[in-house]
């Protein structure tokens, strides 16, 4: 594969659509780019579960004639772009990760996400990878096998967008839609070192709704925070089949984007109260949060703003793993993930009264949190409280850990509250594995967040792998 084309697979959306419209570069071009990108790197990772490489380079070569006229059907008219395996996409196959969906049946609906993209003209290029309907943390199923980390393909890239992360770091694509119920934007983000937003609950129209319920979010996953702004202008856009779905503010995310943080009041708390984070990690994060007092940010390390909320996900969680359960034929049940059928019973058994506390518990927790964003702009956190670990695996220490949600701390709290928050690439590890800085805004302040992780970026430029790392 050419040198160029590796440049070209690797430029943003902001600046392919530049290019575009200087006619240095056309959709054709960069679509081919991509599409070698994953025939040179694609087996290494196993990020795709479905390709369309005729379809894609059909709907370049129409961009390219509508660029050619100044005619752009839309924002990211002629831009490679890939979509979760749980998301609907008309004419493809959405199996979710699972043998118990049938391939063979009419694909005739694109999901809200997927509907904006094209109206806008983005060239779909395929499906990314995803544990089955997106139950953990990890990315690997009995459907797809398992997905792997670019920058060491013995490890995770974490789930489950996991599929999206590694294709977004490799340069498969410029713009990802991920889905994040406990963090599995954040995640797979974090662990490979990408960008990852998990807007406000009903900031991106979301249909059908998801199993597990109102802790399920959709959003970018892109290599710039200038490439998740731009995104989120496209997929925010109104789709009345979301009845949760916020009133469309029309807001264009990438005003304002470079404002900076000067004078924002910030919290940081390394480890929430009750989190033990990988020495590593927590200085990487500790050094990140030092970078916003640099910046002109007043940065305060708080105690903890609320005390570990993990039974009160896991009664989510679960009881949504039920509610999903109940949808499969009885006699499709057994080629389900062994995980996830051991959650599913466990949330078959919640007493409704407990369910109902719990949601009482997840009330509370938003309104503690509504209060501390009375004293704070933003908040930050490690995105993850270790390194990723090894592929195939639920868990990365088997004898303290049962389930996902037991070494992902940091991210399903903010499910439960549905504030917007993203995380960015704060450094490496000595072993070359990326850490990741979370920041949570405001509910509903998804501008002010873009612009902290902006503001980060612009001094810490995010960094991505050339090729897969395949360890000896």
């Amino acid at each position: 594969m050419a040198a160029n084309d590796n440049e070209i697979a690797y430029l943003s959306a902001t600046e392919l659509v530049a290019h575009y419209r200087r006619k240095s570069l056309s959709p054709v071009d960069a679509t081919r780019a991509v599409f070698a990108r994953i025939e040179a790197h694609g087996k290494a990772v196993n990020a795709f579960c479905f390709l369309d490489e005729d379809g894609a380079m059909q709907a370049a070569r129409e961009s390219e004639a509508r660029w050619t006229k100044g005619a752009p059907l839309g924002l990211v008219d002629g831009v490679p772009a890939t979509i979760k395996d749980l998301i609907l996409t008309r004419g493809w196959p959405t199996l979710r990760g699972s043998k118990t969906v049938a391939r063979d049946q009419p694909w005739t609906d694109d999901a809200p996400v997927t509907a904006r993209l094209r109206a806008h003209g983005a060239i779909l290029i395929g499906k990314t990878t995803t544990p089955e309907f997106g139950w953990k943390g990890v990315t690997d199923s009995a459907l797809t096998g398992v997905t792997r980390n670019p920058w060491n393909t013995a490890k995770t890239p974490g789930g489950s967008s996991g599929g999206a992360a590694a294709a977004t770091a490799l340069g498969m694509g410029a713009l990802h839609i991920g889905t994040d119920g406990g963090g599995s934007i954040r995640i797979p983000a974090g662990f490979t070192g990408i960008f990852g937003l998990k807007p406000s609950f009903g900031r991106v129209p979301a249909y059908p709704p998801s199993p597990f319920g109102s802790v399920a979010h959709v959003g970018p996953m892109t290599r710039t925070v200038a490439d998740a702004a731009l995104m989120l202008d496209v997929i925010g856009e109104p789709d009345a089949r979301d009845w949760f779905a916020l009133p469309y503010d029309r807001r264009d995310y990438r005003i304002g984007l470079d404002d900076g943080v000067a004078r924002l009041r910030i919290a940081y708390s390394p480890d929430l109260g009750y989190v033990s984070v990988d020495p590593e990690i927590a200085a990487l994060v500790k050094a990140a949060a030092r970078a916003f007092a640099e910046l002109g940010a007043v940065v305060e390390e708080v105690p903890p703003p609320f005390a570990n909320p993990a039974l009160t996900f896991r009664r989510h969680w679960y009881a949504g793993a039920a509610n999903l359960m109940r949808t499969i034929p009885a006699d499709r049940q057994a080629l389900i993930d062994p995980g996830l059928r051991a959650i599913a019973a466990e949330g078959a058994t919640y007493p409704l009264l407990d369910y109902l506390q719990a949601a009482n518990e997840r009330g509370a927790l938003g309104s503690r949190m509504s209060q501390f964003h009375q004293a704070y702009d933003l908040l930050l956190t490690p995105t993850l409280p270790l390194p990723a670990f090894d592929a195939g695996v639920e868990v990365a220490i088997s004898t303290t850990q049962e389930r996902w949600p037991d070494w992902t701390p940091f991210s399903y709290p903010f499910n439960l509250t549905q504030q917007p928050a993203c995380t960015v690439p704060c450094g490496f590890t000595k072993s070359g594995l990326p850490a990741g800085l979370q920041i949570v805004g405001r509910m509903h302040d998804d501008a002010l967040v873009l612009r902290a992780a902006r503001a980060y970026e612009s001094a810490h430029p995010f960094v991505m792998p050339p090729a897969p790392r395949i360890p000896a």
